[in-house]
């Protein structure tokens, strides 16, 4: 069994495939923690969201 980690800072160009990424780890019990960032990179948007994993999951 693979140990999930209790942080995680999930960075990617702010489209849907970030969007799915975020909603995966939604599923799987993490919590988001924070804000969202975006920055523009000169090309794209780009977009980074912490979450956590509760301790009691």
């Amino acid at each position: 069994m693979t140990t999930r980690l209790r942080y995680r800072l999930i960075t990617g160009p702010d489209d849907a495939t970030f969007c799915e990424r975020i909603s995966a780890l939604l599923d799987e019990g993490y919590q988001l923690h924070g804000s969202p960032s975006v920055t523009f990179n000169g090309a794209n948007v780009i977009a980074a969201q912490a979450v956590i994993l509760p301790a009691d999951s």
